[in-house]
């Protein structure tokens, strides 16, 4: 199956903020992505990412990762989370140090294209 994308490379700034990885179509099939940035004690805020599924790759820091209302699964550099289609979640900081990480979020295998109602994680950190 041909697809008007091509394959690139984008570059992690160093600047301590939010960053636009991947936009969705047209640039992708449909995945976004965007590195998040968290100082201690911030929060990304809870959301659901909808009929998407969402891979979260830790970076730097530690933290909690909160599905629903549960207690937090610790989270950290080194370590990547999964999260389903419709689950609430939100990562917090609980370290001294920054805590950053990229979130992927691509339509699940049987979910509409359409992006999520709001880009993940963006809402705190434009």
């Amino acid at each position: 199956m041909a697809t008007s994308q091509k394959p690139f490379v984008i570059r992690l700034n160093d600047r301590p903020e939010y960053q636009r990885l991947l936009e969705g179509r047209p640039q992708t099939c449909g995945m976004r992505s965007g590195r998040v940035y968290l100082k201690p004690s911030e929060a990304c805020g809870q959301h659901s990412t909808k009929s998407h599924e969402e891979l979260l790759v830790f970076l730097t820091g530690e933290g909690l990762l909160h599905i629903g209302q549960g207690d937090g699964i610790p989270v950290g550099a080194g370590k990547v989370a999964y999260i389903p289609p419709e689950t609430l979640h939100d990562v917090r900081n609980t370290g001294s140090t920054p805590l950053s990480y990229i979130y992927c979020v691509a339509p699940a295998a049987d979910a509409p294209v359409e992006p999520p109602a709001h880009a993940p994680h963006e809402h705190n950190h434009a």
